[in-house]
């Protein structure tokens, strides 16, 4: 609620208006997050908690909690390495918490444990997805996993524009393993979609990994994003691009740094080298190209800044997009 209480609204439909708002008795006050799970028999639970996830089950007046079936330490923070965010499913009869999870050093991991009963006690199993490196600034990924049309995925964001409280919903699909186990999936570029065609102009702010200081932020008007502050020792990745021999690449950028390259990979492979000069501000766009050798399948592009810096810091050169040429074209 806006002072920063849990609450609980009612509406006719599902997508509101929703009205006359009250807090929910004893969770109240007492963490963030709430999630709530409707079981098979209709029994309603509510999940809710920061370090330290509570649960219980849900009243008929859908506005008050059974203490008596209160769980306080369902997940911990020291035991599963539980930050926040807690989301709750049901699949093939077994309870799943996707969570916010700060095991890895930082709070990047959506992990999940699972139980046969929607209280616990729950078992970590393992990360559906990490984000660390979609920014420089990445803290707490909250989400979720979803099923449409017999496929499941998870739901994510990453943090861009160098902070943490820039946030982009995310998809990805994912699998559910015969034991039951969800493996885990890298960020891509594609996201639900196939992986990317190398004759389209790519977007470079489409970057699912960004390292050494660069992160994705909008022009000064908004009209479009770009893979800003791109220097010496940074690289960024797209995963994944459907080479299918590519002669040449163009690269449109700007600089107003001392010349600079971007060296181009395929998974571990070099497949060249395009210079980047000066071209008189950093919104006044210029086309680059080199030549590449011979590459086929499904990869990850990974575009790798070298050269000295000039004196010029973390900012030498912003990419606005890209686009592989095959022969005749």
């Amino acid at each position: 609620m806006n002072d920063g209480r849990e609450g609980v609204a009612t509406a006719d439909t599902p997508y509101g208006y929703f009205r006359n708002p009250v807090p929910v008795e004893y969770a109240d006050g007492d963490g963030i997050d709430p999630a709530v799970l409707v079981d098979d028999d209709g029994q309603v639970y509510y999940f809710w908690g920061q370090f330290s996830l509570r649960g219980a089950r849900v009243k008929e007046d859908m506005r008050s909690l059974d203490l008596s079936t209160l769980h306080t330490q369902i997940l911990t923070e020291r035991q599963h390495g539980f930050h926040e965010g807690a989301s709750i499913r049901k699949h093939n009869g077994l309870y799943y918490l996707v969570f916010t999870d700060i095991s890895r050093g930082r709070a990047t991991c959506l992990s999940y444990a699972i139980s046969h009963s929607p209280l616990g006690p729950y078992e970590k199993r393992g990360t559906i997805i990490d984000n660390i490196y979609c920014d420089p600034e990445t803290w707490n990924d909250h989400g979720s996993i979803a099923e449409f049309n017999g496929q499941w995925y998870v739901l994510y964001h990453r943090s861009s524009q160098n902070t943490r409280y820039n946030r982009r919903l995310c998809m990805e699909p994912i699998c559910f393993e015969e034991n039951g186990d969800i493996k885990e999936v890298p960020m891509t570029t594609q996201g639900v979609e196939p992986p990317l065609k190398m004759n389209q102009r790519i977007s470079a702010a489409g970057a699912c990994m960004v390292r050494g200081g660069a992160y994705i932020k909008p022009v000064r008007d908004g009209s479009f994003e770009v893979l800003s502050h791109f220097a010496p020792g940074n690289y960024a990745a797209y995963r994944y691009i459907n080479f299918e021999l590519p002669e040449k690449i163009a690269i449109t950028a700007s600089s107003i740094g001392f010349q600079a390259q971007i060296e181009i990979w395929a998974d571990d492979r070099k497949i060249g080298t395009c210079s980047i000069e000066n071209t008189g501000g950093w919104e006044n766009w210029k086309e680059f190209s080199c030549k590449l050798e011979p590459v086929t399948g499904i990869r990850t592009l990974y575009f790798v800044c070298v050269g000295e810096s000039g004196g010029m810091g973390n900012r030498i050169m912003e990419i606005k997009n890209f686009t592989f040429f095959s022969s005749g074209k």
